[in-house]
């Protein structure tokens, strides 16, 4: 990032803070879809953030930190959209005009929703952490810049976020077994398996 770019834009420069947008727009909004699950969420969330950086601009310090400030008043465009949607939107699965190659495809289906319900369960601040590590190949310390947190918060959220999912994930596993499998039950009085 073009840290003279900084300057101009915080002297008043409307074509460098374009040039800025340019270079990182795509950027926030990827990490906003990720976060957020919808597009409509994360553009509205990115121009939020962009609105924000160019009415805030003249009160960062460093010029160099300006992809991880915007990135931090972005998590918390996030966190003002998730609140203000109430409640979140399935994300849109895209269909096929083929037929499944295998029929196995609908395993996989199935295992990407369970994966998406499960992430839903998560914090936006966990998920923001998962997206910067995961999505875009982060270590700690460039997350915990990003976000304006101690590497340990970055460390603590992320482990919080994984039992989250893992949890989640082992629970649909519980709950739904593969077609035709009945859970076994077993009988509290003798601890004999029982089945229906």
């Amino acid at each position: 990032m073009d840290s003279s770019l900084v300057v101009r834009a915080q002297q008043g420069d409307r074509g460098a803070f374009t040039s800025l947008v340019d270079a990182i727009g795509g950027r926030l909004h990827a990490i906003a879809y990720s976060i957020l699950r919808d597009r409509e969420l994360a553009r509205d969330a990115t121009q939020q953030t962009l609105l924000i950086a160019w009415q805030d601009l003249s009160r960062l310090r460093d010029p160099d930190r300006f992809e991880s400030w915007a990135c931090r008043i972005l998590v918390r465009s996030c966190r003002r959209e998730c609140h203000r949607a109430k409640r979140w939107v399935p994300a849109s699965i895209e269909q096929s005009d083929r037929e499944p190659t295998t029929p196995d495809d609908t395993r996989v289906v199935v295992d990407r929703d369970q994966v998406e319900r499960a992430f839903r369960r998560l914090s936006v601040d966990q998920r923001a952490v998962v997206v910067l590590t995961y999505y875009h190949d982060l270590g700690p310390g460039q997350v915990a810049e990003r976000l304006g947190v101690p590497v340990g918060t970055v460390d603590s959220r992320l482990h919080r976020a994984l039992d989250t999912l893992h949890a989640a994930l082992d629970a649909d596993a519980r709950t739904e077994g593969p077609r035709g499998y009945e859970p076994r039950r077993f009988n509290t009085g003798s601890q004999q398996e029982v089945k229906r």
